[in-house]
């Protein structure tokens, strides 16, 4: 009798391991081996979301005159977490130190004008495209040598560093027009500082981010050439987090289709978002 009751009880243990490790192994298959986690549960039971940004790129987020973040990202980013039934929490940090503090926990999302690429989508999430900039090229007001990027070759470019426009340049621009030096900055007030002093030849930017630093430094600059490309920015995650994604997808859908959307847009931009 005792060694039955032994063997019941060897079974019942048993039975309990096999079940614990069942568990285990089906959650790490279901997320592909990674370790996971519930960031969207985690930012919920914190009750704020920790947003990274540049805060130096107006007019998308920079530091306004309380001292506090501002801008079209930081109302988009203020919103979404609203929907969360969260606070946002804004981190400053160099573009090129964004999706690596991403990565490593630092952030629960970036909403910093990160465009969507596949080289980005293999090592960070995206929720859906909340804005599609036009890059243009950017000179000199008297400057009549460069009238688009076909005449880069030989020339001085000026790019942020870590950017997608700093890809372009190097994968795309050069290899078609020839070589041209590349220098690269964390800032766009910098290159442009370069760019009105002559320390580089051209830069390549959006117009709406130009704008209000062109208009408070009083730059000679002007846009050349027909648009370059149209990138679409999203708020990114770190990989392996479904919930989260979704969650931000579903609050960017709904700003849409009650005006929340375009009222932020116009407010920075003076102008209705482009039609889909």
């Amino acid at each position: 009798m005792k060694k039955t009751k032994w063997l019941i009880s060897f079974v019942a243990v048993a039975v309990l391991i096999l079940s614990a490790c069942g568990s285990m192994g089906a959650k790490k298959d279901v997320n592909h081996g990674n370790n996971y986690t519930d960031q969207l549960q985690n930012i919920q039971d914190k009750g704020e979301m920790t947003i990274g940004i540049m805060g130096t790129y107006a007019p998308y987020n920079f530091m306004g005159k309380d001292h506090q973040y501002t801008g079209f990202d930081v109302d988009i980013a203020k919103e979404i977490a609203k929907r969360m039934n969260v606070k946002a929490k804004f981190v400053a940090q160099d573009f090129s130190g964004l999706i690596p503090g991403l990565q490593k926990g630092k952030f629960d999302a970036l909403v910093s004008q990160v465009t969507i690429t596949d080289e980005r989508k293999r090592a960070i999430d995206f929720s859906d495209p909340y804005i599609t900039n036009e890059v243009k090229a950017i000179v000199k007001a008297d400057n009549t040598n460069i009238k688009s990027v076909n005449d880069f070759k030989g020339k001085t470019i000026g790019v942020g560093l870590g950017t997608n426009d700093e890809t372009y340049l190097r994968n795309d621009l050069m290899p078609k027009v020839g070589d041209f030096k590349i220098n690269t900055y964390d800032d766009v007030i910098t290159t442009l500082k370069d760019l009105d002093a002559g320390r580089i030849d051209a830069t390549i930017n959006n117009v709406y981010a130009l704008k209000p630093i062109v208009e408070k430094n009083g730059y000679k600059i002007k846009a050349v050439g027909d648009a370059i490309k149209a990138d679409k920015a999203a708020v990114a995650v770190k990989k392996g987090n479904p919930k989260l994604v979704k969650a931000i997808n579903k609050a960017l859908e709904d700003m849409k289709n009650d005006g929340t959307y375009k009222k932020i847009f116009v407010k920075w931009f003076g102008e209705e978002p482009p039609a889909e």
